[in-house]
């Protein structure tokens, strides 16, 4: 499977949300390209950036209201333990399996970053969220309720466009 490459189609016109997914990107091609004997302390590496990548967004979905349930946060925990299962097989002699799950997190990535986090982005932006401090620069344009679900219905992990990654 081809390695996931960074895009200007990742950058969103965020900063600090961009070079997290460059980072992301460039570690997950770390990973691709290991040798057996680095991949699973790069899946680590992987795994801790990809958790404090995600408490990050959360925490802005929070800020801005984003309820803690939508789609975006669901599929953020379904990856990360979907990751951290990884760990364990991968630390348990099962390096297949981890770097089948590199390939479809590079696949994921890709439609969540131009999906979801594009959809962040904006929304962060139309009510001049600074992702540096966290300061709300125009708060009267926050929602009255939580944004929550997909569309405005609520999801489940089933109906996430992630299926594969927890199939695991």
């Amino acid at each position: 499977m081809a390695v996931l490459q960074w895009s200007e189609t990742f950058a969103l016109g965020m900063q600090v949300m961009d070079e997290t997914h460059l980072e992301f990107v460039n570690i997950l091609a770390e990973v691709v390209n290991a040798p057996d004997t680095d991949l699973m302390p790069l899946w680590q590496t992987m795994v801790d950036h990809t958790d404090a990548h995600f408490a990050r967004e959360d925490r802005w979905m929070l800020d801005t209201g984003f309820a803690a349930n939508n789609c975006h946060t669901t599929q953020h925990q379904i990856v990360l333990k979907v990751m951290r299962e990884g760990l364990k097989r991968g630390n348990a002699g099962h390096l297949a399996v981890v770097r089948q799950m590199a390939d479809e997190l590079g696949v994921w990535f890709a439609q969540h970053a131009n999906a979801m986090d594009a959809a962040l982005a904006l929304h962060l932006r139309n009510v001049g969220y600074n992702d540096q401090t966290g300061e709300i620069l125009l708060p009267q344009l926050l929602p009255t309720e939580d944004i929550e679900g997909c569309h405005g219905t609520s999801c489940t992990p089933q109906d996430t466009p992630d299926a594969k990654l927890h199939s695991f």
